[in-house]
């Protein structure tokens, strides 16, 4: 009769300790996979963005710029849309250029700042997706 109960005893607490085990198992591979959106690849970014082509266009300041940007979207129909509205594109950042002076575009801060401002400004006229990040490819200023 003892040996009935030490053995149900011993039964009950492997299956205790099985079942602890298999939820601890499931909830650390759960986490791992959530761990949180992930980068897309190169190829996702590339085919998700348009070249901006070079831009020669005065400063406030009298100066000249020569820059080029690639713009980086969300989605494949985003970046359809933004390639019909390239001549807006061009005349936005035509516009933020204009009214910047050579010392508010050299830097880092200052081209990131650049760069944040015409992502805000080209999501405005955007129907389709939204921009996710811009580059500077190409700039000389004289």
């Amino acid at each position: 009769m003892k040996n009935n109960k030490l053995i149900m005893i011993m039964l009950i607490l492997l299956v205790a300790i099985a079942l602890v085990g298999a939820v601890a198992i499931i909830i650390v591979k759960q986490l791992n996979d959530n761990s949180g959106p992930k980068e897309p690849s190169i190829d996702e970014v590339l085919a998700a963005s348009v070249d901006v082509p070079q831009i020669t266009t005065n400063l406030a300041s009298n100066d000249f710029i020569r820059i080029s940007f690639k713009i980086q979207t969300d989605s494949k129909k985003a970046k359809e849309e933004l390639e019909k509205r390239d001549f807006q594109v061009k005349d936005i950042i035509i516009q933020e250029l204009s009214e910047m002076e050579a010392e508010d575009i050299q830097g880092k801060d200052a081209q990131n700042k650049l760069k944040e401002e015409l992502k805000g400004k080209i999501n405005t006229i955007l129907q389709k997706g939204e921009v996710k990040q811009v580059y500077i490819t190409e700039n000389l200023l004289q």
